[in-house]
Order: structure tokens, then sequence, then C-alpha cells
């Protein structure tokens, strides 16, 4: 679930900088993905 809403962002933002739509939107986006995969990435690291 989490890596197909990444995945959707990702390309969002790819549209929007070849099309220059929803401007930084897009970018704010992103960054809230990164954040969250991050996250997810450091908080499976601590359960093992």
């Amino acid at each position: 679930m989490l890596w197909t809403i990444i995945g959707i962002l990702i390309v969002l933002w790819l549209l929007g900088l070849l099309f220059e739509i929803a401007g930084g939107i897009i970018h704010i986006l992103l960054i809230i993905a990164v954040i969250v995969l991050v996250y997810k990435l450091f908080m499976k690291k601590g359960k093992r």
C-alpha cells in the first residue's frame, strides 16, 4: 500500500515537472512521501 502511494506521488511529481502542473503542491507531496518512506525503513530496521 505504501509503495503504491509513493509510486503514484513520484509519477505525479514527474508529470508536474514535465507539464508544469500544480507547481509546489507536487513537490510538497513528494517530500512527504520520502519522509514516510524513510520513517518506515527505520522502523522496520528497529524491529529486527
